[in-house]
Protein backbone atom coordinates (compact mmCIF):
# COMPACT_ATOMS: atom_id res chain seq x y z
CA UNK A 1 0.00 0.00 0.00
CA UNK A 2 1.70 3.74 -1.25
CA UNK A 3 1.28 5.68 2.09
CA UNK A 4 4.24 7.94 1.20
CA UNK A 5 2.96 10.72 -0.68
CA UNK A 6 5.71 11.29 -2.57
CA UNK A 7 5.77 7.88 -3.98
CA UNK A 8 2.67 7.78 -4.88
CA UNK A 9 3.01 11.14 -7.03
CA UNK A 10 5.82 9.73 -9.06
CA UNK A 11 3.13 7.10 -9.20
CA UNK A 12 0.51 9.30 -10.63
CA UNK A 13 -0.72 11.06 -13.94
CA UNK A 14 -2.07 14.58 -13.59
CA UNK A 15 -5.85 14.49 -13.54
CA UNK A 16 -8.07 16.24 -15.65
CA UNK A 17 -10.87 15.25 -13.64
CA UNK A 18 -11.56 14.60 -9.98
CA UNK A 19 -14.61 13.08 -8.84
CA UNK A 20 -15.53 12.88 -5.07
CA UNK A 21 -17.26 11.21 -2.54
CA UNK A 22 -19.89 13.78 -0.66
CA UNK A 23 -20.90 12.30 2.69
CA UNK A 24 -17.89 11.76 5.09
CA UNK A 25 -15.56 12.86 2.16
CA UNK A 26 -16.37 16.50 1.58
CA UNK A 27 -19.30 16.71 3.98
CA UNK A 28 -20.63 15.74 7.55
CA UNK A 29 -23.67 14.57 7.32
CA UNK A 30 -22.94 11.47 10.06
CA UNK A 31 -25.51 12.00 11.99
CA UNK A 32 -28.88 12.13 9.95
CA UNK A 33 -27.07 8.62 8.12
CA UNK A 34 -26.70 6.60 11.49
CA UNK A 35 -30.32 8.12 12.39
CA UNK A 36 -31.62 6.48 9.18
CA UNK A 37 -29.38 3.24 9.62
CA UNK A 38 -30.96 2.73 12.77
CA UNK A 39 -34.68 3.10 11.16
CA UNK A 40 -33.79 0.99 8.46
CA UNK A 41 -32.30 -2.45 10.40
CA UNK A 42 -35.25 -3.45 12.61
CA UNK A 43 -37.25 -3.68 9.06
CA UNK A 44 -35.13 -5.91 7.35
CA UNK A 45 -37.11 -8.70 8.32
CA UNK A 46 -40.39 -6.55 6.39
CA UNK A 47 -38.49 -5.76 3.50
CA UNK A 48 -37.39 -9.46 3.12
CA UNK A 49 -33.84 -9.16 3.20
CA UNK A 50 -33.02 -11.52 6.56
CA UNK A 51 -32.22 -14.21 3.63
CA UNK A 52 -30.47 -12.01 2.24
CA UNK A 53 -27.28 -11.46 4.76
CA UNK A 54 -24.64 -12.47 3.43
CA UNK A 55 -23.11 -15.91 4.93
CA UNK A 56 -20.43 -15.41 7.33
CA UNK A 57 -18.04 -17.48 5.54
CA UNK A 58 -18.45 -15.52 2.42
CA UNK A 59 -17.52 -12.14 4.47
CA UNK A 60 -14.17 -10.34 3.63
CA UNK A 61 -12.59 -10.22 7.41
CA UNK A 62 -13.63 -11.41 10.74
CA UNK A 63 -14.91 -7.88 11.47
CA UNK A 64 -17.02 -8.08 8.64
CA UNK A 65 -18.61 -11.40 9.82
CA UNK A 66 -19.16 -10.00 13.17
CA UNK A 67 -20.71 -6.88 12.30
CA UNK A 68 -23.54 -9.35 10.00
CA UNK A 69 -23.79 -11.53 12.49
CA UNK A 70 -25.08 -8.47 15.00
CA UNK A 71 -27.17 -6.88 12.65
CA UNK A 72 -28.93 -10.62 12.43
CA UNK A 73 -29.67 -11.30 15.49
CA UNK A 74 -30.00 -7.42 17.02
CA UNK A 75 -31.67 -5.71 13.62
CA UNK A 76 -29.40 -2.98 14.70
CA UNK A 77 -25.51 -1.82 14.57
CA UNK A 78 -22.92 -2.61 17.63
CA UNK A 79 -23.18 0.74 19.70
CA UNK A 80 -19.14 0.90 19.03
CA UNK A 81 -19.74 1.12 15.44
CA UNK A 82 -21.96 4.04 16.07
CA UNK A 83 -19.64 5.49 18.48
CA UNK A 84 -16.49 5.35 15.94
CA UNK A 85 -18.48 7.27 13.48
CA UNK A 86 -16.47 5.58 10.58
CA UNK A 87 -18.61 3.72 8.60
CA UNK A 88 -20.78 4.78 5.56
CA UNK A 89 -24.43 3.21 4.77
CA UNK A 90 -22.97 2.12 1.78
CA UNK A 91 -20.31 -0.16 3.35
CA UNK A 92 -22.50 -1.51 5.65
CA UNK A 93 -25.14 -2.77 2.73
CA UNK A 94 -22.27 -3.64 0.82
CA UNK A 95 -20.64 -5.78 4.03
CA UNK A 96 -24.23 -6.82 5.01
CA UNK A 97 -25.43 -7.74 1.07
CA UNK A 98 -22.34 -8.75 -0.64
CA UNK A 99 -23.23 -8.72 -4.82
CA UNK A 100 -26.57 -9.12 -4.46
CA UNK A 101 -27.63 -5.91 -6.27
CA UNK A 102 -31.29 -6.53 -5.74
CA UNK A 103 -31.34 -6.90 -2.01
CA UNK A 104 -28.72 -3.24 -1.84
CA UNK A 105 -31.39 -1.68 -3.98
CA UNK A 106 -34.24 -2.24 -1.51
CA UNK A 107 -31.72 -1.12 1.20
CA UNK A 108 -31.05 2.08 -0.23
CA UNK A 109 -34.77 2.33 -1.16
CA UNK A 110 -35.78 2.02 2.42
CA UNK A 111 -32.81 4.40 3.64
CA UNK A 112 -34.04 7.16 1.34
CA UNK A 113 -37.64 6.95 3.29
CA UNK A 114 -35.71 7.31 6.54
CA UNK A 115 -33.19 9.75 5.55
CA UNK A 116 -36.11 12.01 4.61
CA UNK A 117 -37.47 12.41 7.96
CA UNK A 118 -33.52 13.33 9.68
CA UNK A 119 -31.74 14.90 6.79
CA UNK A 120 -31.07 19.02 6.72
CA UNK A 121 -27.71 20.10 7.98
CA UNK A 122 -24.83 19.33 6.21
CA UNK A 123 -21.02 20.97 7.47
CA UNK A 124 -17.77 20.65 5.29
CA UNK A 125 -15.94 17.69 6.45
CA UNK A 126 -12.89 19.60 7.59
CA UNK A 127 -13.11 23.58 6.74
CA UNK A 128 -10.77 24.00 3.75
CA UNK A 129 -12.32 21.86 1.32
CA UNK A 130 -13.63 25.18 -0.39
CA UNK A 131 -10.09 26.64 -1.28
CA UNK A 132 -9.13 23.51 -2.46
CA UNK A 133 -12.33 23.45 -5.01
CA UNK A 134 -11.25 26.81 -5.84
CA UNK A 135 -7.56 25.46 -6.51
CA UNK A 136 -8.75 22.27 -8.19
CA UNK A 137 -11.14 25.09 -10.59
CA UNK A 138 -8.19 27.65 -11.42
CA UNK A 139 -5.81 24.62 -12.86
CA UNK A 140 -8.80 23.65 -15.27
CA UNK A 141 -9.26 20.33 -13.51
CA UNK A 142 -12.72 19.51 -14.56
CA UNK A 143 -14.69 18.55 -10.99
CA UNK A 144 -17.81 16.39 -10.42
CA UNK A 145 -19.61 14.63 -7.10
CA UNK A 146 -20.30 10.89 -7.09
CA UNK A 147 -22.76 9.86 -4.31
CA UNK A 148 -25.15 7.33 -3.17
CA UNK A 149 -27.30 10.05 -1.77
CA UNK A 150 -30.44 10.53 -3.72
CA UNK A 151 -30.70 13.62 -5.74
CA UNK A 152 -33.71 15.09 -3.35
CA UNK A 153 -31.06 15.18 -0.61
CA UNK A 154 -28.21 16.01 -2.46
CA UNK A 155 -29.60 19.17 -4.15
CA UNK A 156 -30.76 20.34 -0.48
CA UNK A 157 -27.27 19.80 1.21
CA UNK A 158 -25.11 21.06 -1.98
CA UNK A 159 -26.96 24.49 -1.91
CA UNK A 160 -26.58 24.94 1.74
CA UNK A 161 -23.41 24.01 2.45
CA UNK A 162 -21.37 27.10 3.21
CA UNK A 163 -24.73 29.29 2.03
CA UNK A 164 -23.71 27.96 -1.48
CA UNK A 165 -20.19 28.88 -1.83
CA UNK A 166 -19.83 25.32 -3.42
CA UNK A 167 -22.52 25.94 -6.19
CA UNK A 168 -20.88 26.56 -9.94
CA UNK A 169 -17.55 24.92 -9.09
CA UNK A 170 -18.75 21.44 -10.14
CA UNK A 171 -19.06 20.62 -13.99
CA UNK A 172 -21.16 17.54 -12.63
CA UNK A 173 -23.14 15.69 -9.86
CA UNK A 174 -24.44 12.03 -9.96
CA UNK A 175 -26.44 10.67 -7.37
CA UNK A 176 -27.95 6.93 -6.40
CA UNK A 177 -31.00 7.26 -8.39
CA UNK A 178 -29.57 8.27 -11.54
CA UNK A 179 -28.05 4.92 -12.27
CA UNK A 180 -29.49 1.55 -11.12
CA UNK A 181 -25.94 0.26 -10.01
CA UNK A 182 -24.63 1.99 -7.40
CA UNK A 183 -20.90 2.27 -6.02
CA UNK A 184 -19.03 0.38 -5.70
CA UNK A 185 -20.38 -0.61 -9.29
CA UNK A 186 -18.22 1.28 -11.48
CA UNK A 187 -21.40 2.66 -13.52
CA UNK A 188 -21.73 6.12 -11.94
CA UNK A 189 -17.90 7.11 -12.94
CA UNK A 190 -18.99 6.09 -15.86
CA UNK A 191 -21.88 7.77 -16.15
CA UNK A 192 -19.74 11.62 -14.78
CA UNK A 193 -17.22 10.75 -17.83
CA UNK A 194 -19.44 10.62 -20.25
CA UNK A 195 -21.06 13.53 -18.92
CA UNK A 196 -17.95 15.52 -19.17
CA UNK A 197 -16.79 13.96 -22.53
CA UNK A 198 -13.60 12.42 -20.90
CA UNK A 199 -12.71 9.00 -21.52
CA UNK A 200 -11.81 6.37 -18.46
CA UNK A 201 -8.41 6.18 -17.12
CA UNK A 202 -5.41 7.10 -14.89
CA UNK A 203 -5.65 11.08 -15.55
CA UNK A 204 -9.87 10.91 -13.87
CA UNK A 205 -8.91 10.67 -10.02
CA UNK A 206 -11.60 9.56 -7.66
CA UNK A 207 -11.46 10.56 -4.04
CA UNK A 208 -13.51 8.44 -1.62
CA UNK A 209 -14.06 7.49 2.26
CA UNK A 210 -14.63 4.31 1.66
CA UNK A 211 -13.30 0.51 0.22
CA UNK A 212 -16.37 0.79 -1.95
CA UNK A 213 -14.91 4.11 -3.42
CA UNK A 214 -11.93 2.51 -3.92
CA UNK A 215 -13.31 -0.65 -5.60
CA UNK A 216 -15.57 1.65 -7.62
CA UNK A 217 -12.46 3.27 -8.70
CA UNK A 218 -10.64 0.17 -9.91
CA UNK A 219 -13.50 -1.14 -11.44
CA UNK A 220 -13.83 2.42 -13.38
CA UNK A 221 -10.35 2.02 -14.53
CA UNK A 222 -9.76 5.56 -12.36
CA UNK A 223 -7.22 6.55 -9.98
CA UNK A 224 -8.37 5.49 -6.81
CA UNK A 225 -7.56 8.21 -3.89
CA UNK A 226 -8.64 6.76 -0.47
CA UNK A 227 -9.75 9.83 1.47
CA UNK A 228 -8.64 8.85 5.18
CA UNK A 229 -10.80 11.13 7.23
CA UNK A 230 -12.22 8.42 9.72
CA UNK A 231 -8.49 8.44 10.72
CA UNK A 232 -8.59 4.47 10.45
CA UNK A 233 -5.06 2.82 11.46
CA UNK A 234 -2.78 1.06 9.52
CA UNK A 235 -4.05 -2.57 11.02
CA UNK A 236 -7.24 -1.77 9.16
CA UNK A 237 -6.34 -0.51 6.01
CA UNK A 238 -3.97 -3.53 5.59
CA UNK A 239 -6.97 -5.79 6.53
CA UNK A 240 -9.50 -4.00 3.84
CA UNK A 241 -6.74 -3.10 0.98
CA UNK A 242 -5.10 -6.45 1.12
CA UNK A 243 -1.82 -6.98 -1.18
CA UNK A 244 0.63 -4.96 -3.18
CA UNK A 245 -0.25 -1.73 -4.60
CA UNK A 246 -1.28 -3.54 -7.94
CA UNK A 247 -3.91 -4.90 -6.30
CA UNK A 248 -7.21 -4.45 -7.66
CA UNK A 249 -8.59 -3.93 -4.61
CA UNK A 250 -5.68 -1.36 -3.50
CA UNK A 251 -6.17 2.42 -3.53
CA UNK A 252 -3.53 4.63 -6.12
CA UNK A 253 -3.13 6.81 -2.70
CA UNK A 254 -3.87 7.46 0.52
CA UNK A 255 -4.55 11.09 2.09
CA UNK A 256 -5.56 11.74 5.73
CA UNK A 257 -6.91 15.14 4.97
CA UNK A 258 -6.97 17.61 2.32
CA UNK A 259 -4.09 19.62 2.84
CA UNK A 260 -2.28 16.12 1.82
CA UNK A 261 -4.62 15.90 -1.12
CA UNK A 262 -3.23 19.56 -2.01
CA UNK A 263 0.20 18.49 -1.67
CA UNK A 264 -0.19 15.36 -3.61
CA UNK A 265 -1.95 17.44 -6.55
CA UNK A 266 0.75 19.67 -6.28
CA UNK A 267 3.43 17.44 -6.25
CA UNK A 268 1.93 15.19 -9.48
CA UNK A 269 1.45 18.51 -11.70
CA UNK A 270 5.11 19.74 -10.38
CA UNK A 271 6.39 16.50 -11.72
CA UNK A 272 4.32 16.44 -14.80
CA UNK A 273 5.33 20.14 -15.62
CA UNK A 274 9.59 19.46 -15.06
Amino acid sequence: MIRDLSLAANALVPPRVVLFDWHATLVDTLDAMYHAVDDVLPQLPALGLMDQLLPPERSRSAHDARLVEYVSTHLQLHPKIKADRKISRTDIFEILFGDNEDAKHTAHEAFNEAYRKHYGEVQPFEGGELALLRELHECDVKLGILTNRDREFFEHEFAVVEDGAWLGLFDTTICGGDTFRRKPNPEPIRKALVELKELPGPACWYVGDSATDVAAARRAEATAIFFNGAGWDSAWLDQVFPGTPAHPHQPHAIVDSFAEFKCLFEAVRARAVA
